[in-house]
């Protein structure tokens, strides 16, 4: 019986000592990395493994067609022939380390003016001294690109490498700069900086998904009509936009006539300043600020858009 209960508890322990290795986690020789920009109204995402330098060649010719024979793999980041380079030109590369990159764009974008839908891939890039092709492969979740598969690529597209004087001991992507509706996605390491750039049609995403709401909002909802009226005034979007913005405004004076609130005289004065009235829209916002410090209420966020609309240009 002893000797069976000693079976158990080696057994046990044994068990434990393998749970425990399950939970350790050791770091990685090219560490993880995530960046995200929003454009507009769309999130773009890439995350990707980053090697070092490492006093390595980094890009350039193979020397020998070790690679062509299967001598030397590609995806070994490590254990290089002497002399041969990490990232040889005309070669499929994950574009990092560890697990393939992965870009996720949450809308539909154009990359360096060609459709790429909402989703996630796993991007390569084959490098040349003078250009790059990208590559955004269907196939998000893979190892390096051992089992790239060209047969599965949503797009490829061409790019200009450049050469810059500073050193980029850990490879990295950057997406700057960005603007509403554009960003430069930027691939650097060693010497080299890759960019490629993403363009959202972000008003008209924007009015795609803000029609629907306003055409189901609730006939008292003056604000959904102010918001999406003020955007596509901005936006040039100026007829469709005025008439959302008539909407909100009888809505509001209809509401007002039974109801006098600060809240319904703020918007009314912010709608009147969103349709360009400034004359009715600075008096319409002197008696709601005097309304609103009667009746104790934050009156700060209309003095604020008072005292820019007095500095603002027309």
């Amino acid at each position: 019986m002893k000797r069976h209960l000693s079976s158990i508890s080696i057994f046990v322990v044994l068990l434990a000592a393998v749970a425990t290795n399950a939970q350790l986690r050791l770091p990685r020789a090219s560490q993880n990395a995530t960046v995200t920009q929003t454009v507009g109204i769309t999130d773009i995402t890439i995350k990707y493994g980053r090697p070092g330098v490492k006093g390595r060649k980094i890009f350039g010719d193979a020397p020998t067609d070790s690679y062509a024979k299967g001598e030397a793999t590609l995806d070994d980041q490590y254990k290089r022939p002497e002399g041969m380079v990490i990232v040889p030109y005309g070669h499929v590369w994950r574009t990092g380390a560890n697990e393939a990159t992965q870009f996720t764009v949450t809308e539909d974008v154009m990359i360096n003016g060609q459709k790429l839908a909402a989703g996630t891939y796993s991007l390569h890039t084959i490098p040349a001294k003078d250009e790059w092709t990208i590559v955004f492969n269907g196939t998000a979740n893979q190892w390096g690109s051992f089992d790239y598969d060209p047969a599965k690529d949503t797009l490829r597209v061409k790019a200009k490498p450049l050469s810059v004087r500073d050193n980029q001991e850990w490879m990295m992507f950057t997406i700057d700069p960005a603007s509403e509706d554009s960003a430069t996605v930027n691939i650097r390491w060693e010497k080299a900086v890759v960019p490629f750039t993403v363009t959202v049609d972000t008003v008209g995403l924007v009015m795609a998904k803000a029609r629907p709401l306003v055409a189901a909002a609730k006939p008292e909802d003056w604000r959904i009509r102010y918001n999406v009226g003020s955007f596509a005034v901005d936006h040039k979007l100026t007829d469709e936009g005025m008439k959302m913005l008539t909407e909100a405004l009888a809505i509001v004076d209809n509401a007002l006539k039974t109801n006098e609130t600060y809240g319904g005289l703020a918007g009314r004065a912010n709608i009147l300043f969103a349709m360009g009235k400034r004359n009715e829209a600075f008096a319409a916002a002197e008696k709601a600020i005097a309304f609103g410090k009667a009746n104790k209420a934050d009156t700060s966020a209309l003095e604020s858009r008072v005292a820019n609309e007095k500095t603002r240009k027309t």
